[in-house]
C-alpha cells in the first residue's frame, strides 16, 4: 500500500473487525487497512470468551457499556440471523440466597428496566424451581433474552465481509512503532513500514501498549485476568434449560461462577478470576517476564489488590483447588459432586486498572492525534461490538476530512 490507507485498524478481535465493517458500510470508499499481530482473526478475547448474547442487566444506566449492550444485542442478532450463524436464545437466570443477594437483585431489575432489557422479571424461589429444577435459590431475576453463539464465527464472517469489500486484512503483522509524519502517520510493523490518515488502536490486550507507541498517556494500565473454567461431564448436560448465574458483587468488574451452555453442545462452569503472569497467558504455566514485570511494578495492581484482598485469595485459592471451585459451583447446585466436572479452557480478560487501584468500569475511548483509541473492552464488548463500531465511526473523520 503505497498511498496512506485512509484508516488502519490495529487489532483483529471482533471489535476492530465491527469498525472496519460499519466503516465501509457508511464510506464504501474508505481505503481500510486492518493489522492483527496473529495468523487469524480473533486469536485473544474474542475466541476464547464464554459466547454469550448479554442483555445489558448489570451496567449503570447511561454509561457506554449500558447503551451499546442494549443496542448491539439488536444489531448482532440480526447480523447473525442475515448471515445464518448458529445461535440460541436460551434465557438466563441470576440467582439471590440471602438477604444481602436479594437486595442486590432487586438493583439488577431497576437497572433491566432502566436500560431497556427486554422481558427481565423477578422470580419467586418456586418459580425460579420450575424453570430449573436443580438450582438452589430464593428469588431470581429471569433474563429471556440472554442468548449464545460462537463469536469466533461472527468474526470470521465480519473478515470475510471485509475483505469482498475491499479492505486489506493483514494478518502477521505486529506494529513495532508509530510515529507522525507528513498529513498521516506512519506505522512500522513486523513486515514494513505503512501509513495511514487515521488510526483506530483496537488491540485489546495490547491496547494500552499501542496507545503509548502513539504518543498518548491513557492513564490507565492493562492487567491480564484469567477467567478459567471446568465441563460438566455429557450425562448432566440436561440439567439446565438456560444460563444460570449468581447475583454478583457489585464491587467487582466479574460475576462469579456460573453455568453457561455452549452452542456446540457444552456446559461450562466458571470462571474464576485471577491475574495471570502472561498478557496472552491461558495456561497457569504461561509467563512472560516483560509482562509480569509491567503488572508486578504497576502502583495500581497493588492498591487493588489490598482493596479486594479476600476476593483476591478466595480466587487464587479456587484456582488451584478443584474442591473449592467444586463447593462454590454448589452454591447454585447442590447435587453436583466432583466426577461431575474437568477442566475446561480459560480466556483471558483485559482489564483497564487506574494507578489508584481502581479497574475501569466501562469502556473507555480516548483521542490522540490522527487516533482513536478503544482501551478497555472487556464483557459485553462481544455482544456489544457493532454498537461499539457505531459510536466509533461517529469519531473517525471521513476521507478527505483530516
Amino acid at each position: 500500500m503505497a498511498d496512506p490507507a485512509d484508516v488502519a485498524i490495529i487489532g483483529g478481535g471482533i471489535v476492530g473487525l465491527a469498525t472496519a465493517h460499519a466503516v465501509l458500510a457508511a464510506r464504501p470508499q474508505t481505503r481500510l487497512l486492518l493489522l492483527e499481530k496473529e495468523r487469524g482473526v480473533a486469536a485473544h478475547q474474542t475466541g476464547h470468551n464464554s459466547g454469550v448474547i448479554h442483555s445489558g442487566v448489570y451496567y449503570r444506566p447511561g454509561s457506554l457499556k449500558a447503551r451499546t449492550c442494549v443496542r448491539g444485542r439488536a444489531l448482532l442478532l440480526d447480523y447473525v440471523r442475515e448471515q445464518g450463524i448458529a445461535h440460541e436464545l436460551c434465557g438466563k437466570v441470576i440467582v439471590a440466597n440471602g438477604a444481602p443477594e436479594r437486595a442486590r437483585l432487586e438493583e439488577l431489575a431497576r437497572r433491566a428496566l432502566a436500560n431497556g432489557v427486554p422481558g427481565a422479571k423477578l422470580l419467586t424461589g418456586e418459580e425460579l424451581h420450575a424453570i430449573e429444577p436443580a438450582v438452589r435459590g430464593e428469588q431470581a431475576l429471569q433474563v429471556p433474552g440472554t442468548g449464545i453463539l460462537d463469536y469466533r464465527e461472527v468474526a470470521r464472517q465480519l473478515a470475510d465481509d471485509l475483505v469482498k469489500a475491499g479492505a486489506e486484512l493483514r494478518t502477521e503483522t505486529e506494529v513495532y512503532g508509530i510515529r507522525p509524519g507528513r498529513d498521516c502517520l506512519e506505522i512500522e510493523t513486523s513486515g514494513d513500514s505503512l501509513s495511514t490518515r487515521f488510526l483506530v488502536n483496537a488491540a485489546g490486550l495490547q491496547a494500552d501498549r499501542i496507545a503509548r507507541r502513539a504518543g498518548l498517556e491513557p492513564g490507565v494500565r492493562i492487567l491480564p485476568f484469567r477467567g478459567e473454567y471446568y465441563f460438566l461431564r455429557p450425562e448432566r448436560r440436561g440439567m439446565f434449560r438456560g444460563l444460570v448465574y449468581p447475583v454478583p458483587d457489585p464491587e467487582l468488574p466479574f460475576l462469579g461462577v456460573h453455568f453457561t451452555l455452549t452452542i456446540h453442545g457444552e456446559i461450562e462452569a466458571g470462571p474464576n478470576a485471577i491475574l495471570a503472569f502472561a498478557r496472552e497467558g491461558y495456561r497457569k504455566t504461561d509467563v512472560n517476564l516483560w509482562d509480569l514485570a509491567e503488572s508486578v511494578f504497576y502502583p495500581g495492581l497493588l492498591r487493588m489488590l489490598n482493596r479486594f484482598r479476600g476476593a483476591a485469595l478466595h480466587e487464587t485459592v479456587r484456582s488451584l483447588r478443584k474442591s473449592v471451585f467444586l463447593r462454590d459451583l454448589q452454591a447454585l447446585v447442590p447435587s453436583l459432586v466432583a466426577e461431575d466436572i474437568s477442566p475446561g479452557g480459560s480466556g483471558v480478560r483485559a482489564q483497564a486498572v487506574y494507578p489508584d487501584g481502581r479497574m475501569a468500569d466501562d469502556f473507555l475511548l480516548l483521542n490522540s492525534p490522527r487516533a482513536l483509541h478503544v482501551i478497555n473492552t472487556p464483557s459485553p464488548a462481544a455482544t456489544s461490538c457493532l454498537a461499539i463500531a457505531e459510536e466509533l465511526l461517529g469519531r473517525i473523520p471521513a476521507p478527505g476530512a483530516t
